[in-house]
């Protein structure tokens, strides 16, 4: 993941980052991952997170290694800036989620450097989930 300086966060009306949280067959089901609440994680990011980022739920994005695992997608603008979506596996840690919302409310990929704890997290999936994603 390449570091940038951090800019301005998205000004208002800008399209927004996309963070995707897998809740499908391993990711957010306590037979997986027993010790997290998994609803108020998906909650508490998409209410963090309401008119800064779209926060959507998938089914599942194929890397259930890894649950939970959330995509952090750039905004447009993120994207001009050479951001690229940022994939998070074992997010089973209420602080890594308040990290996830501090880098996304600072713009994200391509606009904020992410939190370097973030980085015990970062993975890269193959190249046949990433399309999928991205399609």
């Amino acid at each position: 993941m390449s570091r940038r300086t951090r800019k301005a966060a998205p000004t208002p009306g800008a399209v927004r980052p996309t963070v995707t949280v897998c809740r499908g067959c391993c990711c957010g089901t306590p037979a997986k991952v027993p010790r997290l609440d998994h609803e108020a994680q998906l909650t508490d990011l998409r209410t963090q997170l309401a008119g800064v980022a779209m926060v959507r739920r998938t089914d599942c994005l194929d890397a259930c290694e890894r649950a939970n695992v959330i995509v952090i997608q750039p905004s447009a603008e993120g994207r001009k800036a050479g951001g690229r979506p940022v994939w998070l596996g074992q997010v089973n840690d209420p602080g890594a989620a308040t990290d996830i919302t501090a880098w996304v409310k600072d713009g994200g990929p391509g606009l904020a450097d992410p939190p370097s704890v973030l980085d015990l997290y970062t993975f890269s999936p193959s190249r046949r989930v990433r399309h999928e994603l991205e399609n």
